[in-house]
């Protein structure tokens, strides 16, 4: 099934069999949870979570789902990442276990809170 290119993230996640479904809602919602004043968006063809600037992506993938926090986010939990596969940018989380729910969403306040220190940051004057 060749996939389009969705407009939003609704239509991304019924792009997938439903158990993959699920699982891309379960993302979904806790990053909602952890970032409530982010807006939904797609980016790269992707779901992603914007506030000032892009805080995650996910994508649903045949074998994982892959979870994207940046670079700063995964340096900041790569301690964590032993049992997955993962790069500097990017975390793969088997498709066939369980999310950690819980680790997705203390990215996300991380990203969160680096986010709101860029901008509140006063601007440098030349």
């Amino acid at each position: 099934m060749e996939k389009k290119e969705p407009k939003t993230i609704d239509s991304y996640i019924a792009q997938f069999p439903a158990e993959t479904q699920k699982i891309l809602k379960q993302i979904r919602k806790t990053i909602h949870l952890a970032a409530p004043a982010a807006k939904e968006v797609i980016s790269y063809k992707m779901p992603a979570f914007k506030q000032n600037s892009i805080l995650v992506y996910f994508a649903a993938y045949a074998k994982h789902i892959g979870f994207y926090p940046t670079g700063v986010g995964i340096d900041a939990f790569k301690s964590e990442f032993e049992n997955y596969k993962w790069s500097k940018g990017a975390v793969q989380f088997p498709i066939d276990q369980e999310l950690p729910l819980d680790l997705i969403a203390r990215i996300t306040k991380f990203k969160v809170e680096k986010d709101f220190e860029k901008v509140s940051k006063p601007k440098k004057i030349s």
